[in-house]
């Protein structure tokens, strides 16, 4: 078998808060075709009209190669970008580089008539249980009646309160965790941390840049709160020293940022020798790299937990077939070969991308007032 081609779809996904970025709202999705008929489906992340010329740009390693050989692929794509340099488009460099890896794993499993996971290790459990997202006691209770028994707060502002309200209106049965989006200095991280301990944090995610592990070290020596980050690292590499040093209790990679299921994998193990679970992150993204995400979870024994977009564009499981939806707090593992899912080409072009000037149109209504 070998790939013969690749196709790109960019889909809006219109933001739905005025603090989103319209652009951080297009999904980016690829097909890669072989000479046997076998497509699989793939996810790119990073900036996505960039990702997407960048594709076009690196089709040339592809073209001709067997997609059996992910290893390989991954590490002649990931060469072929070493002139691009790193932070911060090392985020762009493992979007481009998980777009082809995920769809590779599908084919993969569609060869071989297999679901991704049994080609990862097998199936460690069938269902994957999920958190939301909640900042207040009416949208807690919502998600609490929809099943789930775990979601995260931001605590950007490091206003307790926020959780305060959170544990009076649900108890201490639910999980929640507290978001700070990289948004404090270590001191401030540790003073909020202090102040919400008694509230029983499930983690205390980003709350220093994860990029100064010095910063971090801090944070995790001052409090009680496990510590959870890893959704800005584009790879393995930027792990180590989180993992080696004991930062960290929980790693939270973005499959499309760290360069597909190969990398997401392999930091998985990594975590696993240090004691340290993995709760994938789910930003912004689509569904197919939601799918990535269920067959890798479903994979690994040091699993948490995985970000869901529980609400996120009514029509998101419209633009592919066969997804499996949340019911109760969990998502169950598809047994289909591959990922599972295909892409529905009708319902992508009900979405287009706006022109340039329409998004910076809405961009600048969107902040009007925000002082950014």
């Amino acid at each position: 078998m070998k790939v013969t081609g690749l196709d790109t779809y960019l889909v809006y996904a219109a933001p739905t808060r005025a603090s989103s970025n319209p652009r951080s709202r297009i999904w980016l999705f690829v097909e890669v075709h072989t000479d046997e008929g076998i497509t699989g489906i793939g996810e790119g992340g990073g900036w996505s009209f960039i990702a997407e010329k960048a594709l076009q740009e690196l089709k040339p390693f592809l073209i001709g190669e067997d997609p059996f050989n992910t290893e390989k692929l991954w590490y002649r794509l990931s060469s072929a970008q070493m002139g691009w340099g790193h932070f911060p488009t090392g985020a762009l460099q493992g979007g481009v580089l998980a777009a082809v890896d995920i769809a590779l794993w599908d084919i993969k499993g569609k060869a071989l008539g297999k679901p991704v996971y049994a080609l990862l290790g097998g199936q460690f459990r069938d269902r994957i249980q999920v958190y939301g997202h909640a900042d207040t006691p009416e949208r807690a209770q919502e998600l609490i009646e929809r099943g789930y028994t775990a979601f995260k707060c931001s605590m950007d502002a490091g206003d307790v309160n926020v959780i305060k309200g959170l544990r009076d209106a649900v108890g201490y049965d639910v999980r929640i965790g507290l978001h700070a989006h990289g948004n404090f200095t270590p001191s401030e991280a540790i003073q909020v941390a202090k102040r919400c301990e008694r509230y029983e944090p499930m983690f205390f995610e980003e709350p220093v840049p994860s990029e100064n592990v010095d910063d971090l070290a801090k944070v995790a020596a001052a409090t009680s709160i496990p510590i959870a980050t890893g959704e800005r690292l584009f790879n393995k590499w930027c792990f180590t020293p989180l993992l080696s040093c004991g930062i960290v209790d929980i790693v939270q990679p973005e499959v499309l940022c760290l360069g597909g299921i190969t990398e997401e994998k392999k930091l998985a193990a990594m975590a696993e020798s240090h004691y340290v679970s993995v709760a994938p992150h789910d930003g912004s993204s689509g569904p197919v790299q939601e799918m990535a995400n269920l067959h890798l979870c479903a994979s690994i024994p040091n699993f948490f937990l995985l970000e869901h977009s529980a609400d996120d564009v009514p029509w998101r499981h419209k633009v592919v077939t066969g997804a499996s939806l949340e019911k109760d707090g969990y998502i169950q593992v598809p047994d289909r070969p591959g990922l599972g899912i295909e892409l529905n080409r009708e319902e992508i072009a009900r979405h287009p991308v706006p022109s340039h000037e329409e998004m910076t149109y809405t961009a600048r209504n969107m902040h009007a007032g925000l002082n950014l």
